[in-house]
């Protein structure tokens, strides 16, 4: 079985990612604006996320079973980058649209 949290963050992803391909088309991925700004938003994120979900002691607990256990950088799950791509994408797309 699929664990939920990963699949659950492809999902969005990939919802958002079509969303603004398909229906909206704010362009916003051929703007470096847009990557810095997520970029910038990851280097804040990696040390707070860090902090929550270090292994060693950590404040926010994952049940393993729902998680893919792959941890790229400081003890976060690599679904967490997914998911916050997919919320940060989706608030730059609806301040583009409202525009």
């Amino acid at each position: 079985m699929t664990p939920i949290y990963p699949t659950l963050a492809v999902v969005a992803a990939a919802t958002v990612v079509a969303l603004e391909v398909k229906v909206l088309r704010t362009g916003i991925f051929r703007q470096p604006a847009y990557w810095l700004a997520l970029l910038i938003s990851f280097a804040f994120m990696v040390p707070v996320d860090g902090w929550l979900t270090k292994l060693s002691a950590p404040i926010v607990i994952y049940r393993d079973s729902d998680t893919s256990g792959y941890r790229p950088v400081w003890d976060i799950l690599a679904e967490e980058f997914v998911y916050a791509f997919a919320l940060l994408t989706l608030v730059v797309v609806s301040w583009e649209r409202a525009r």
